[in-house]
């Protein structure tokens, strides 16, 4: 895609552009989108969630015009079920992290251990539901290489605790992280870098760990938009611009 130019102002009366992305996009999606507005005139509302149950959604009929998800293979399950969307391409990288409680003393030579340990509770995401419990379940099938039995042993252990449409949800204000962290629903939760990164900023005393190489799991996210749709075209295309790329790695991501 070519970049977008931001200068032009949009029409008096325009719609805001219907954008659904990812839950893990939320802090550095809502700076762009910001940056976007002020440069085009051109607002946004943004409806973020777990990036399976928001194509369920889509397919259903809801009138998304970008879609950006923590994987590429919903998006690819768009385009491959009519002409409405384009083919997607990646957006941005990230890749899950450890986030810990200070008690279990996690380092990343420890981790999986310390993941196997009857007493341990391990929280995810849901799979298929939310791309970061697919990559923990990845994560997870890497364990069985090192530790025979392990995959058995962490699937069943593995609290799902978001993602889902019957999950917890914090109170206004508190990240879900951070929030599941503080009320002790899990002494190890398995999600993306950047989220592990918010969830320290607003509880400190939180670890967040590194995956080892061995078990490590990248994310790639994939962006489409509707065809057709020039709108969505231009602010998929911003979204690949340095200037909104500067953003995400302000905030943790990598570039696509």
């Amino acid at each position: 895609m070519a970049h977008a130019q931001t200068s032009a102002a949009a029409p008096a009366g325009e719609a805001p552009l219907r954008v659904y992305a990812a839950g893990s996009l939320r802090e550095p999606l809502t700076e762009v989108a910001r940056l976007y507005e002020a440069g085009t005139g051109i607002k946004t509302v943004l409806t973020l969630g777990a990036s399976g149950l928001l194509r369920e959604r889509i397919e259903k009929g809801e009138a998304a015009q970008v879609f950006a998800s923590a994987d590429i293979q919903h998006p690819e399950s768009l385009a491959a079920a009519g002409t409405m969307w384009q083919a997607p391409v990646r957006m941005v990288s990230n890749k899950l992290c450890a986030l810990t409680s200070p008690a279990v003393n996690a380092r990343p030579e420890n981790l999986l251990a310390l993941m196997l340990r009857p007493d341990i509770r391990v929280g995810t995401s849901t799979p298929r539901a939310d791309p970061s419990g697919d990559y923990a379940w990845d994560l997870f099938r890497r364990a069985e290489a090192l530790v025979p039995g392990a995959y058995a042993a962490l699937e069943a252990k593995a609290l799902q605790l978001t993602g889902a449409v019957g999950s917890p949800q914090p109170p206004a204000g508190r990240g879900t992280y951070a929030w599941l962290m503080d009320e002790g629903r899990a002494d190890i939760f398995l999600t993306y870098c950047t989220n592990a990164m918010s969830a320290r900023k607003e509880v400190p005393r939180l670890a967040l760990v590194a995956i080892p190489p061995a078990l490590e799991v990248g994310a790639a996210y994939g962006l489409t938009f509707r065809k057709g749709d020039a709108a969505a075209a231009q602010f998929a295309q911003y979204l690949l611009s340095p200037q909104a790329q500067a953003v995400f790695g302000a905030f943790g991501f990598g570039a696509p």
